[in-house]
């Protein structure tokens, strides 16, 4: 198989090739490793390669799934592959290597995946940037300056070089679709239960955080979640349950929707004129496809939405922190993490137990809020971040300079983060490309549990010829 043959599928379409005989399992791995070979070194976006395991999965042959032969890379947090380092991003778990498979991977090789490597991450996902002091940055292949965001960004950056048509993220404020907005990508963030996190810990966040992929066409997105969707024993939470498959919502044509479209950020950040201007734009397509487009002012309190989701991501770090104390058999220290996470960790022993019961309720609050929303729309529609992809460096970890991190940081998370808060399904649509030449992403919102309707709407942009997907995936259709 040639590299451009590779590039012109997508992970259905290279199934189907295996599936045929047409092409085998070990040249479609080999073709990928060419290309990382080619690209990762100058984009740190893999930062475990897994080669060996990938070609033992060969060897013992594959079960016949839906995506049997696919090479795909995990996050490099909080999922777990027997006999292989997970290290959060951070010199406290560097040698954590994992005595067990997450019920995902078990998912994910019941398919015939192929898993081939471990993605760069931020410090425990907690930047909206993947520049670890652990593994370095990730390059955004648009421009090798700016950030790939975060903090799925090592799977965003394989993804749009070519070395992988799709790759596991997580999403606990915006990090699936941030990264996606980022390198002009597709990502969807599920409802929350959707996809299962266990069997190590059943929950991310206090339930804001979630798992999935990003991918640069719809359908690949739609039968993962096919896949993986479905509750394991303990799961604190259940999507609503469907009918029909993910995969099969795609080919469905959506009626005349009514959408909202906001262009505030719901936590107060400044929005980006351009990123308000092209959004806008976007919007008017949305309407050309025989869509009703309503503007909706921001109903949330921005000091609320911040404080609330903010309290609720830092005492689950706490706790995380405090459990590996207790492994260590000694104190952690500042000099164990990075500044970020030690202010994070410092702040989150100040929250008393009352302080996080209230946040816990005032997140449940912004779910009904999002509800009575959606009693009047069929989606919403926002940018996916208030700025345009910032420059490596900007959004400094190791930084004493906490307001100026913070301030691009909501920017960032500004219309991402509250769907977190609320369990809504959300998608980074890939629409817009600045003057610069970076590009923007675009936000859909759907009901809780209704996926189906967001894939059907993302299918429908990509089919009139509306996505502007990565430089060495233009022009090749995935859907041979």
């Amino acid at each position: 198989m040639l590299e451009e043959e590779y590039l012109s599928h997508d992970a259905l379409s290279l199934a189907t090739l295996i599936a045929r005989g047409e092409v085998t399992e070990l040249e479609v791995l080999n073709c990928a490793k060419q290309i990382y070979e080619k690209n990762n070194p100058k984009l740190n976006a893999v930062i475990t390669d897994m080669w060996e395991e990938a070609h033992r999965a060969i060897e013992t042959e594959l079960p016949r799934g839906q995506l049997q032969g696919v090479p795909m890379p995990l996050k490099d947090l909080g999922q777990y592959y027997k006999g292989v380092v997970t290290s959060n991003g951070s010199k406290l778990f560097a040698n954590n290597i994992a005595d067990h498979d997450s019920t995902l991977v078990q998912r994910y090789k019941a398919a015939g995946i192929i898993l081939s490597g471990k993605t760069n991450s931020p410090e425990f996902g907690l930047a909206t940037t993947t520049e670890p002091v652990l593994h370095g940055p990730s390059k955004n292949p648009w421009s090798h300056k700016h950030s790939t965001g975060g903090s799925s960004g090592g799977a965003a950056a394989a993804v749009a070089s070519g070395m992988f048509p799709v790759a596991h993220a997580s999403d606990g404020g915006g990090s699936i679709r941030i990264p996606a907005s980022c390198c002009g990508l597709f990502g969807l963030k599920p409802t929350r239960g959707r996809i299962p996190l266990g069997p190590t810990s059943l929950e991310g966040w206090g339930g804001l955080s979630t798992t999935h992929v990003i991918s640069r066409s719809v359908r690949d997105s739609a039968v993962l979640l096919d896949i993986s969707a479905g509750p394991e024993p303990g799961s604190p939470y259940h999507a609503p349950s469907t009918s029909r498959t993910f995969l099969s919502a795609v080919a469905e044509q959506p009626s005349s929707l009514k959408i909202a479209l906001c262009v505030e950020p719901f936590n107060g950040a400044q929005v980006c004129a351009e990123v308000s201007e092209l959004t806008l734009k976007q919007a008017k397509e949305l309407e050309n496809l025989g869509h009703h487009i309503e503007i909706m002012e921001n109903p949330f309190t921005p000091e609320i939405v911040r404080d609330s989701h903010g309290t609720l991501a830092i005492c689950h770090i706490g706790a995380m922190l405090n459990a590996k104390q207790q492994l260590l058999g000694r104190s952690i220290n500042e000099k164990d993490v990075e500044r970020v996470t030690w202010n994070n960790y410092q702040s989150s022993m100040q929250v008393t137990g009352p302080q996080y019961a209230a946040a816990v309720g005032q997140v449940q609050r912004h779910g009904q809020m999002c509800a009575t929303i959606f009693e009047k729309y069929d989606l919403i529609f926002t940018p996916t971040m208030a700025c345009l992809p910032p420059k490596l460096g900007a959004l400094d970890t190791m930084s004493p300079d906490t307001d100026t991190y913070l301030s691009l940081l909501y920017q960032m998370i500004g219309f991402t983060a509250l769907f977190n808060d609320t369990g809504n399904p959300a998608v980074s649509v890939p629409l817009a490309v600045s003057e610069s030449g970076l590009p923007v992403g675009c936000q859909l919102i759907g009901k809780f549990g209704d996926e189906g309707l967001l894939l059907s709407v993302s299918q429908q942009l990509y089919e009139a010829g509306l996505f502007r997907l990565p430089k060495a995936l233009q022009g090749k259709s995935p859907l041979h």
